[in-house]
């Protein structure tokens, strides 16, 4: 410390005694940050403390629920974003509870919304097929979505609703606690695992989710677009079977 910074110093604190006396000194000479509020003059006006909240020690009710049912039951009736005003029916999800495999895509479809049940229609009777192919029926596994509610005319998600909806998915995926994932398509994969990649990019090698293997393949419906990428898609869920079948084998 310089001479001229000593002496500043010396001054400032010759200043502050002539102000507020000895009751300065008296309480700095007290036990560290025990401050009695006796001791401080009635002029000094101590700072507000703005207070701040962690959200994660408050956490939603959804995230209390200790099974499947009593989490579509707290969540059913969402309208925390726009799609719960549009929706015909809320998509939870359907399958094995207790499963160790988990499908997942990226909303609800017309037939969806109408009948409350995720892959319905043609797209859920080739899926359903895709399952067969690979030794599992619909009722192995857990087919969920990103969203809960159809976007209209079968848009692409928007990030805010991805973003309002995903704890939804992130909470059925913690009680179902599967050994592996199918994630249904580029936004379904991208939704999970928070990437911007290409489908191909997805495709090209395995993921994780909290410790969960991730598999990407094709959406369904895009495979009854264009058939030739059934290869393709073959080869994935022979991958997911594979990986299923090593991770349940003890």
């Amino acid at each position: 410390m310089t001479s001229d910074l000593k002496n500043s110093f010396a001054e400032a604190l010759k200043d502050q005694n002539e102000i507020f006396g000895d009751l300065l000194f008296e309480a700095l000479e007290q036990k560290k940050n025990e401050i009695s509020s006796a001791n401080i003059p009635e002029n000094i006006k101590l700072p507000e403390i703005e207070p701040t909240i962690n959200e994660n020690i408050f956490p939603e009710e959804f995230q209390k629920a200790d099974t499947l049912q009593e989490l579509n039951t707290l969540i059913c009736e969402c309208q925390k974003c726009s799609l719960g005003k549009t929706r015909t029916k809320f998509v939870f999800g359907v399958g094995n509870p207790h499963t160790k495999a988990m499908l997942i895509g990226e909303a609800p479809g017309h037939d969806e919304d109408l009948q409350g049940e995720p892959f319905v229609g043609r797209a859920g009777k080739l899926l359903n097929d895709i399952l067969k192919a690979i030794n599992f029926a619909r009722e192995d596994v857990f087919i969920a979505n990103i969203l809960k509610c159809r976007p209209p005319n079968n848009r692409d998600p928007l990030p805010l609703e991805m973003e309002t909806c995903i704890p939804y998915l992130h909470k059925q995926i913690e009680l179902i606690n599967p050994k592996v994932i199918l994630c249904l398509g580029r936004v379904a994969a991208s939704g999970l695992l928070n990437k911007k990649l290409s489908l191909g990019q997805f495709r090209e090698s395995e993921h994780e989710f909290n410790g969960i293997k991730v598999i990407v393949t094709y959406h369904p419906a895009a495979l009854l677009r264009n058939p030739n990428w059934k290869r393709g898609c073959w080869d994935d869920v022979r991958k997911f079977r594979k990986i299923y079948d090593e991770l349940t084998a003890s």
